[in-house]
Order: C-alpha cells, then sequence, then structure tokens
C-alpha cells in the first residue's frame, strides 16, 4: 500500500497579547519555522489573533469596556491586510495554514466572531467558519456565526474540517464534517476556560480534550489535530494593568493541551501542556481507511433511510436587497 504520510505541525504558544501587529509577527514566524521542519500544515488556537477574552470569565461586564475595546481595535476582517499577509506567508512557504482570529463585521462596527480560515499552500482562502454559537460567558464578546464554514476541503494532504472548541461536543456539528469525508480534523481551544470561583471543581480542558479529540477521531476514524492557546507572563500582566479582578481563578484553573488523536481516539506520540513550542507529528491517512472497516458512520456502518441531517451552508447577512436600482 502507497504511504499517505504528513507533518503536522500544531503550534501551543501564547498571543503577544491584545496587539496584533505583534502577534501576527509571531505567527508569521512560527510559520517559516514550521515550514524550514518539513510541516505540510500548522494550526494556530482559537481566537489566535490577537488574543482570548479570558476576563469574561472572572470579571464583572461593567468592567470590560475598556478591554472590549482594545479587543475589537486589534481585530481584523476577512479582507484585511493582516489576512493578506498571512495568506503571502503561506504561499512564500508551501504551507497550509489554519488560524483562529477575532472578526470584524463590515456591518457593524460593535460585532466580533469568533472565526477561522484555513489557508492553502497556495495563498488561498479553502475554508471561513464562525463559531456557530460562542460558549457561555463568550456571548459578552462574539456573536453567533452561521452554518457556511461546516465544509470539508480537498487539499493535497487530505480533506480537512474544522470545529472551534466547543462546537467539538456538538455530535450534529461533528457528523455534518465526517459525513463530507473528513480526513483531517483542526480543534482549536484557548489556554484555560475557567467556570467555578474555587480551585477545586474547574473546569479542566486537558481532560475534555482527551474526551471529545478522542471521541471525534474515534467516530469518524479521522486524525485530530488539537491547537490550544497558552498563557504567559505578559498576558498576565496585560490583564492586571487593565485591573482585571480574580486573577488567581484564572491561574488555579487547569491548563490544555495541544495534541494530535489518531483514528483509534489516542494521542500519537507526545502532546504539549505547560510550555509554549511547536508539536510535530507524523500522520499516516492509510490508518483512517484501515479503521472504517470496523465502523464506518458516513458509510457502510450506518442506516441513511432512518437518520438523515440536513445542514444549512448558507452565510449569514445584515440586510438583503430586493428588486434595487443597479448601480450606475
Amino acid at each position: 500500500m502507497k504511504s499517505n504520510k504528513i507533518i503536522t505541525a500544531v503550534a501551543h504558544v501564547a498571543s503577544e497579547y491584545l496587539n496584533l501587529e505583534k502577534t501576527l509577527e509571531k505567527s508569521m514566524s512560527l510559520i517559516k519555522e514550521a515550514a524550514r521542519k518539513n510541516a505540510q500544515i500548522i494550526i494556530f488556537p482559537e481566537a489566535f489573533l490577537p488574543g482570548f477574552p479570558y476576563w469574561n470569565a472572572i470579571n464583572s461586564p461593567l468592567q470590560n469596556h475598556q478591554l472590549f475595546l482594545k479587543l475589537y481595535e486589534n481585530s481584523v476582517s476577512i479582507d484585511s491586510i493582516e489576512i493578506k499577509k498571512l495568506k503571502k506567508i503561506a504561499k512564500e512557504n508551501n504551507i497550509i495554514v489554519s488560524m483562529g482570529f477575532n472578526e470584524k463585521s463590515a456591518a457593524s462596527n460593535g460585532t466580533l466572531w469568533n472565526s477561522n480560515i484555513i489557508i492553502s499552500e497556495k495563498g488561498n482562502i479553502l475554508n471561513h467558519h464562525r463559531k456557530i454559537v460562542p460558549t457561555f460567558y463568550e456571548k459578552l464578546t462574539w456573536s453567533n456565526g452561521d452554518g457556511a464554514g461546516l465544509k470539508v476541503k480537498k487539499t493535497k494532504i487530505g480533506n480537512i474540517g474544522m470545529l472551534i472548541c466547543g462546537e467539538n461536543t456538538n455530535s450534529l456539528a461533528k457528523y455534518s464534517l465526517i459525513a463530507q469525508g473528513e480526513q483531517i480534523h483542526i480543534s482549536s481551544y484557548p489556554a484555560k476556560w475557567p467556570t467555578q470561583t474555587s480551585k477545586s471543581g474547574q473546569y479542566n480542558l486537558e481532560t475534555t480534550i482527551k474526551m471529545r479529540a478522542g471521541a471525534h477521531a474515534f467516530e469518524g476514524k479521522v486524525f485530530n489535530l488539537v491547537a490550544s492557546g497558552f498563557i504567559d507572563k505578559a498576558t498576565y500582566s496585560i490583564l492586571e494593568k487593565y485591573k482585571v479582578k480574580n486573577l488567581n481563578i484564572l491561574k488555579n484553573t487547569p491548563p490544555a493541551i495541544s495534541a494530535v488523536f489518531n483514528p483509534s481516539g489516542e494521542i500519537e506520540g507526545k502532546y504539549l501542556s505547560n510550555q509554549e513550542g511547536i508539536l510535530y507529528t507524523t500522520i499516516d491517512l492509510n490508518d483512517c481507511i484501515k479503521a472504517k472497516q470496523f465502523h464506518d458512520i458516513s458509510g457502510g456502518y450506518n442506516r441513511f433511510d432512518i437518520f438523515q441531517l440536513k445542514v444549512n451552508h448558507s452565510r449569514s447577512s445584515a440586510i438583503s436587497f430586493v428588486n434595487g436600482d443597479k448601480d450606475e
């Protein structure tokens, strides 16, 4: 059987927090580094440009106005110069890039989405996904996305789909990708996700990632590439500068992991947690084929006469014009 091996790079890294220019520079440097190591794809964490709004979990909403303004000022639109630079660097280094970012809306100067793009090695945007539903306190920052990004794209290294953080608990969203022939699944997460005021009982992203990522990899017989964020000392300093309270809650919350899960639902090689770095893993897509002999839920191990799923792939819009005059 012909080998179908791919070198993947997962960036377990901190943003240059709330600084778009410096975070973009860091991402471009990491893209070049991964390309030098012969990686064919590099994955960045959720909301990497310019960072995840951790303050929503531990601060009063009444105290977050300046932080929201700072985040908005350092967010980007899909047609921005920053996105163009990412497309250019991907093409120059012949590498596929998956990037999480805070996205501005053209219809409003106060709306943000939690978004992700996949850029081909030729510098084209293959897929643009907006998180369907922000989770819990994330609603204070992000608006609902749509189904336009629930697509699997064929690339030179295989069929790629992606979901953001808690979307990986949505069984219908996950199946919608599996049923489009997904072979490589991308999952992006923040560094931490506080849910309790006490140290005990905090939401453990390492535990939940292992459950969710392993389950999707096993059910879909796919490789699941998980990229989680990292919080460095500089990030805590910025949050302190903005007088964010209860930082000990964030510090005491268990950190996430970045890892690659194989079609058996197990971690392939090592994983990263308490240190920054790029995780390099070699995967073989032939493992997906072999595993589908046992359970192929988008093929012979399903009953499509019993179960049916309808997905709306249209992009939501703030306004549509009917029977308007044509522009001169």
